[in-house]
């Protein structure tokens, strides 16, 4: 059910809830996409900062998208209804 969403977050290593918002999803055993904008460099950073920009344009981490909806921090009731739970 879930597992058939696609799941992206957007994230900063060293941010407690961008620990929780993937904890949670753990937790929910889903199958996400990760990236760690802090870890990228040069071209590629800025690349991936473009594209959370199109879905948060105030680029804050995380930036979670479950299917079609765009969750913004950690918001636990938030993100379980978009992943249907």
């Amino acid at each position: 059910m879930t597992d058939k969403k696609d799941i992206q977050v957007y994230a900063l290593t060293t941010c407690s809830h961008c620990k929780a918002a993937k904890r949670l999803l753990d937790d929910c055993t889903v199958h996400y996409d990760v990236v760690n904008v802090d870890t990228l460099e040069g071209d590629e950073r800025k690349a991936i900062l473009d594209d959370v920009k199109k879905f948060n344009p105030k680029c804050t981490f995380p930036t979670i998208i479950i299917g079609e909806k765009v969750v913004v921090g950690f918001k636990e009731k938030e993100i379980k209804e978009a992943l249907g739970l």
